[in-house]
């Protein structure tokens, strides 16, 4: 996917760039900063599709949550335990993550096998649309450099919020 070519230097390239814009956004974020952010987020995914690229599933994993656990263990009717040991592993942070990358659940289609059971994490990526938007900046920071439509919204809520 050509959008995906140099992704990651363009994104280097404008860190310091828009890590100083949500420096400025936390202190002062707009009023109606999460409707467009919404309002950017449907129209991006509207022509966007994930499948063409999957680049978050190859390159990064989500944290687990104990509920996301509880869930897909039950999806594979096994014990929350033996989904722990078997596909996942505790990080720096004492938060639950994959072993391995890229995901063991995406298929070399760009399919998730447990797509209706997955992390909330997967199901929210790339949070563009998250409420208190301001908020989540570093986590934002970080997906433009792996995310072709995170990018693009950034770069079009940059010119939109003055």
């Amino acid at each position: 996917m050509e959008d995906l070519e140099g992704l990651a230097q363009r994104a280097k390239d404008k860190h310091k760039e828009n890590k100083k814009f949500f420096q400025k956004l936390k202190k002062r974020p707009p009023k109606k900063l999460d409707g467009l952010m919404q309002e950017l987020h449907v129209e991006e995914f509207s022509r966007t599709d994930c499948l063409s690229c999957a680049n978050c599933c190859k390159t990064t994993g989500p944290l687990f949550t104990n509920k996301d656990i509880d869930r897909i263990s039950r999806h594979f009717r096994m014990k929350p335990s033996q989904f722990v040991d078997q596909y996942l592993r505790l990080d720096e942070d004492q938060d639950y993550v994959l072993q391995v990358l890229p995901c063991p659940f995406l298929g070399p289609d760009n399919h998730c096998s447990i797509y209706d059971v997955r992390p909330k994490a997967c199901a929210g990526f790339p949070h563009t649309d998250h409420k208190d938007f301001h908020k989540i900046a570093q986590l934002t920071l970080k997906n433009v450099g792996i995310c072709p439509a995170a990018y693009r919204i950034v770069e079009k809520m940059k010119q939109q919020v003055k």
